[in-house]
């Protein structure tokens, strides 16, 4: 059912949800609202039923609790989700209701379209942000589509993140659509009734141009304090004032804001004063204080939507949601960030790490080393937290240029995008190649190859051990728990042992053959662009290509300044154990450093005990295309992996980027951590090898010497 804004009743809340009724009741009291059409959650059910959506959401949820998903995990199942709205076209009835109705409402303008969930902007839950907006639609066909983009956002990832206190089931969930007329404004923005920091103020941010700017966060506003009483400005804080966001041919894009406008506030102060009526006046008809988005368009104020405000989340400090969701960036936003991890923050850690390395400890007095592993504990924990708030939201590039590549391809597999990811620059990948240069001596050598079976390394030739010794001094010794680090014990003999192994089966990558399909792929995709279109496309494959490698650098990176704060500790316990006795500074700095710091990928939720299996299969996701049959190697501790043989399953919680050595060495990968851009699937693609990620109790119920199945196709593992 498709409804106008005069239609509305208070029965039609439930249909149109809290937005759309918001706007009817805006509209009723004589407010300015664009025109608008509602599209009822009716609909939305009718259509799961006529496509049968319903019980293909069904299964993509249940495929593991959600409480013991990881947040790439909840992107990879709301991406799924997605897609399968994006391929399922509209049954004709719908498709010719919605047709007629845009139509006749709208004609040939362009239009935004609007998440209205029932349950969404009430007193109790605001839940602002989680269900998508579209602005600047134009064409039936398009529009058709938003609408769907619009119903699969009741699958966001933010949404499932919410799920508890959205009451989010497929049967008893829905979503209404509101279509809106653009109104192209010269300044927009949000006003508070009551300021969040001070109920005697209303709270105005306002931009030039385009609303979307603002609620992205990518343009900066203006910001005006007024008293709620006498509707006088307190203060008004002037942003530095560079872009707004204008209406383009294909929807919206951020542009260099004229010279005549960078001097000028967005608004001035009769609109300040018309602002602080209305939104005043809101207040009183809603009996509760206000949010409102706002646009001046000719010196007319519109009204686009108002809620009541609230908080969204929780008070819990340990539930880190909301920081999930700031995790996601625009492309502009992303591209800033691009430059400044790669042009400074890679540069300098490696530079750290390298000055590091090159200190001489040995030489340093007890209470000079006391200091030096503090301060290289405080240089750890500070590129931890730039891991944090830089690497990770940069990660958002893969994720963006994912939406991009389903919405204008429709692939059946929504990971399909990831094949023009792969990047043979990866660190991991280096190492691997230094592995395999080693392998492939010992293979041509039938004299080095009987001396490592005998395990007599110190007979080796000076050649080969300086190119072994090269190897531990690039990368680490591979028995150490990070990358970089050295001072573990059989450093050589970890090495060697895999060397060997890999000389017997060396399973060498074809870089040309790869870089020859992915340029084939490459070009595929873009052959979907016009011409004024492919410069955009190559933009957001190139930046995800970036983001794609930093996601496995980004440990390599982390753990080479880990590697020597490491060794400095290392030092002190060793004077420790010579010395018998250690200056007081050095005994109480050994005493409280951590045995071990907690590393970013380790937020794994801990296991509830919940698993999917039936007829002896594990069931987790799909994140390395074949099928392989193995021996199962479970990794536990360092030790498990130097034994590893050629043609094991490496079954495990979660590969880190110290363990890709033996990858070459496995015909499967199974993990208990889930997503498509974890280390293990990563590494997994770059090599072909079936990767099942996602199983949740996997090494619980797997033992090491078990004879297992890895279908990287449709992400089940099965025990014989």
């Amino acid at each position: 059912m498709i409804l106008k804004l005069k239609d509305i009743q208070e029965k039609d809340r439930s249909l149109i949800g809290g937005k759309g009724y918001a706007l009817s009741i805006l509209s009723r009291y004589g407010f300015n609202v664009p025109r608008t059409l509602f599209i009822t959650a009716d609909v939305y059910l009718d259509y799961l039923k006529a496509t049968g959506l319903q019980e293909r959401i069904l299964l993509a949820l249940h495929r593991k609790n959600l409480k013991e998903m990881r947040w790439e995990e909840v992107w990879d199942t709301a991406l799924r989700i997605r897609n399968m709205f994006l391929t399922k076209d509209l049954p004709d009835k719908i498709k010719s209701l919605f047709s007629k109705a845009i139509k006749n409402e709208f004609g040939d303008i362009s239009v935004v379209v609007r998440s209205s969930a029932p349950d969404e902007d009430s007193a109790a839950a605001s839940f602002a942000g989680l269900h998508e907006s579209y602005v600047n639609i134009t064409g039936i066909d398009n529009i058709l589509t938003h609408i769907k983009l619009v119903w699969a956002s009741l699958w966001s990832d933010a949404a499932l993140l919410y799920r508890q206190e959205l009451g989010l089931d497929v049967e008893n969930s829905s979503m209404a659509v509101v279509v809106q007329e653009v109104i192209s404004g010269s300044a927009s923005g949000v006003i508070f009734s009551k300021n969040p920091n001070d109920d005697s103020q209303i709270l105005i941010e306002s931009v030039h141009g385009l609303n979307q700017g603002l609620v992205d966060g990518i343009i900066e506003p203006d910001r005006w304090e007024i008293d709620r009483n006498s509707k006088t400005i307190i203060s008004h804080y002037e942003a530095a004032r560079e872009q707004w966001m204008m209406t383009a041919s294909d929807g919206i894009r951020c542009e260099t804001l004229p010279q005549e406008k960078i001097n000028a506030p967005p608004i001035n102060k009769s609109q300040c004063k018309t602002l602080a009526d209305t939104v005043l006046k809101s207040e009183s008809v809603f009996g509760s204080p206000q949010d409102m988005e706002w646009t001046f368009r000719d010196n007319k104020l519109y009204i686009l939507q108002s809620r009541p405000i609230t908080t969204t989340g929780t008070s819990n400090t340990e539930d880190k949601r909301s920081w999930y969701l700031s995790l996601k960036k625009s492309f502009d936003n992303l591209q800033g960030l691009r430059h400044k991890i790669e042009g400074h923050l890679i540069p300098d850690i490696i530079r750290i790490a390298e000055t590091l390395k090159n200190m001489n400890l040995t030489g340093l007095s007890d209470d000079e080393l006391s200091v030096e592993i503090q301060n290289r504990y405080e240089i750890n924990n500070h590129w931890i937290k730039v891991y944090w708030d830089e690497f990770i939201p940069f990660a958002h590039g893969v994720r963006i240029f994912g939406q991009f590549y389903n919405d204008t391809i429709r692939p059946v597999d929504p990971y399909e995008f990831v094949d023009l990811l792969k990047n043979s620059r990866m660190i991991s990948l280096e190492r691997n190649r230094m592995l395999e240069e080693l392998s492939a001596i010992v293979q041509a050598d039938q004299n080095i190859s009987s001396t490592l079976i005998a395990k007599k390394y110190s007979e080796l030739g000076t050649d080969f051990q300086n190119k072994a010794y090269a190897y531990i001094e690039a990368f680490g010794n591979l028995s150490c728990s990070v990358s970089g680090g050295k001072e573990c014990e059989a450093a050589l003999e970890t090495l060697l042992t895999i060397v060997l192994e890999m000389s017997r089966h060396n399973r060498k990558k074809d870089n040309k053959k790869a870089d020859n399909n992915i340029k084939v792929k490459e070009e595929a995709f873009l052959n979907h662009f016009s011409e004024d279109k492919r410069q955009q496309a190559k933009e957001y494959l190139d930046l995800a290509r970036v983001s794609y490698q930093l996601r496995d650098d980004d440990n390599i990176h982390l753990e080479r300044i880990e590697a020597q704060w490491r060794s400095a500790v290392h030092e002190g316990k060793k004077r420790k154990t010579l010395q018998n006795k250690i200056s007081l500074s050095l005994e109480k700095t050994l005493s409280i450093m951590p045995d071990q710091i907690e590393k970013p990928e380790s937020t794994t939720p801990e296991s509830t005990g919940h698993y999917n299996v039936k007829a002896r299969q594990l069931l987790g996701q799909a994140a390395g295309p074949g099928i392989a049959t193995g021996t199962a190697r479970v990794f536990t501790t360092r030790n498990d992996l130097a034994g590893f043989k050629h043609g094991e399953i490496l079954i495990c919680d979660a590969v880190d980027p110290t363990m890709t050595f033996v990858i070459p060495l496995t015909a499967g990968i199974v993990e208990k951590r889930g997503g498509m851009l974890i280390h293990g699937a990563i590494i997994a693609r770059e090599y072909g090898i079936p990767c099942v990620t996602g199983v949740s109790d996997v090494t619980k119920y797997i033992k090491t010497g078990d004879t297992v199945t890895v279908d990287g196709y449709l992400g089940i593992v099965t025990l014989k």
